[in-house]
This record gives structure tokens, C-alpha cells and sequence, in this order.
């Protein structure tokens, strides 16, 4: 005679509000000064966060501060190598505490691979891999020692996935081909301990990193010719994705590249 499992009683239905809040938590974005990571930080805001603002430029920290109303300031030059385990700690030491992170620093060259310069190089990797590496690992850390578990989301790309063609971006491809499959990796270690770690993958979205894509006619084409949708993103079309991995929305999603993309990786 086979053993029935026992049912569980299921929770009842969350308002969509209540399930996408991330209402009490502790929530620090990079490159929280200009383009996608103001976005990030006033989306955080509104749905309930207490924000950890990092970047190089103090003067659009405080400004964004004082817009959303109260928040951390965290100047940083992430190139600089140590840099990212020094602002986990100063977060911690002004909050108390960590509960989501978002990894959204980076930078990007174009160059061919055989003009390309070591240096450079290595600091476009510094910058887009090693820094998310400390402060993902640090944050870590503290959220297994709180035991309040946390999510973490890693800001890759579609050009992480494949080569940018005409683009020639070694340097950008190679460390958002790295940020996913660490992604993959942190997950796995992670899992048990009551974090998940994700990554939003976004194909072109109208920001002041990609400002010159949208400003040619070349870049404009390229974004048309690689979107099924014929056009790049705009900001806001990346918030859900932003809420759903930072919120009780993704609590059992974790190892996940989530592609928004306009269908750029369906061919």
C-alpha cells in the first residue's frame, strides 16, 4: 500500500501589492547615479526599500537622496580593486543590515579585440565582474549571518549571451557572459542558505550608457535589425523584472538569467 503525502495547507492569495513589495528591506544599487540605476533605486523606493545609493558622483547621490527622501550615500570608484567589500561594510555599518542587492555598476568599450589594450581590458572586467563578485560575496555573508536569507540580482546583458557583431565588444561581452554564469554559481552555493541569486539580462534600453546607440542611425538600425520587437527598451520596461527577483514574487527562482530583450534572443 503506497504512503499519501500529507497536504499542506496553502497560503492564502497575496494582493499583487503585498507580493511585490519589498516594504522594511535594505536594498543597495550600484551605479545609482545615472541611467538604469536611478530607475532601479526609485523603483526599490516606491515599492517600499530603505536604499544604499553607490557610485563615483556624489553630487547625483545626494541629489537622488534627497528626491526619494532619505537613503545611504556610498561614494566608490569600483575599478579600484577592494572597493567592493569596503561598501558592504559601510552599508552594514549604516543600516545594519542587507537584504537585496542589485549589481548594476558597469561600463562599456567598443573596440576591436586587436586594438584592444590589456589595461583596459582589465579594468572593463574589474568593473562589470570582479566588483559585483565582492560585493555579492561580502552582502552574502552577511545576510547567512543575519539568517534572514536576501536576494541578489546581477545586472548582465544580452550581449552576455552572444558576440555584439559589429560592435566589437570583447571586454563587455566576455564580463556579461561572466556575470551570468556566476549567477549560475552563487545560486548553487547559496540556495540552502536562503539566498537567491538572479540576473536581469536587458537587450538595448534607452540610458546614458547606450545614449550613443540611439543617437545614430547605424545604432538605430543595429537595435531594429536584432529586436523582434524592431526597437530598443525604454526604462520602465524593465521594473517588473526588478520587482519580481527583489520580492517574495520570485521566492522559489533562483540560477535564473531573465532575458528582457524585445525577443533579441529568440533567434
Amino acid at each position: 500500500m503506497s504512503e499519501t503525502q500529507p497536504t499542506q495547507a496553502q497560503p492564502e492569495i497575496q494582493t499583487a501589492s503585498d507580493l511585490f513589495s519589498v516594504a522594511g528591506k535594505v536594498a543597495l544599487v550600484t551605479g545609482a547615479s545615472s541611467g538604469l540605476g536611478v530607475r532601479f533605486a526609485k523603483v526599490l523606493h516606491q515599492a517600499g526599500a530603505e536604499l544604499v545609493l553607490v557610485a563615483r558622483r556624489k553630487d547625483r547621490l545626494e541629489a537622488l537622496a534627497a528626491e526619494v527622501g532619505d537613503a545611504t550615500v556610498i561614494t566608490a570608484d569600483l575599478s579600484v580593486p577592494g572597493v567592493g567589500a569596503e561598501v558592504v561594510a559601510t552599508a552594514l555599518e549604516a543600516n545594519g543590515r542587507l537584504d537585496i542587492v542589485v549589481n548594476n555598476a558597469g561600463i562599456s568599450r567598443v573596440v576591436p579585440a586587436l586594438a584592444d589594450d590589456s589595461e583596459d581590458f582589465q579594468r572593463e572586467v574589474q568593473i562589470n565582474l570582479v566588483a559585483p563578485y565582492d560585493i555579492a560575496r561580502h552582502s552574502a555573508a552577511a545576510m547567512i549571518e543575519a539568517g534572514d536569507g536576501g536576494s541578489i540580482v546581477n545586472i548582465g546583458s544580452v550581449l552576455g549571451h552572444g558576440g555584439g557583431g559589429p560592435l566589437k565588444v570583447p571586454g563587455y561581452a566576455a564580463s556579461k557572459g561572466g556575470v551570468h554564469n556566476l549567477t549560475r554559481e552563487l545560486a548553487s552555493q547559496w540556495a540552502r542558505k536562503g539566498i537567491r541569486v538572479n540576473a536581469i539580462a536587458p537587450a538595448f534600453f534607452e540610458s546614458e550608457m547606450a545614449s550613443e546607440m540611439f543617437s545614430t542611425d547605424a545604432g538605430n538600425a543595429y537595435i531594429r535589425q536584432m529586436t523582434l520587437m524592431g526597437r530598443g527598451g525604454q526604462p520602465h520596461e524593465l521594473d517588473g523584472a526588478l520587482l519580481f527577483l527583489t520580492s517574495d514574487a520570485s521566492s522559489y527562482v533562483t540560477g535564473h538569467v531573465l532575458f528582457v530583450d524585445g525577443g533579441w534572443t529568440a533567434t
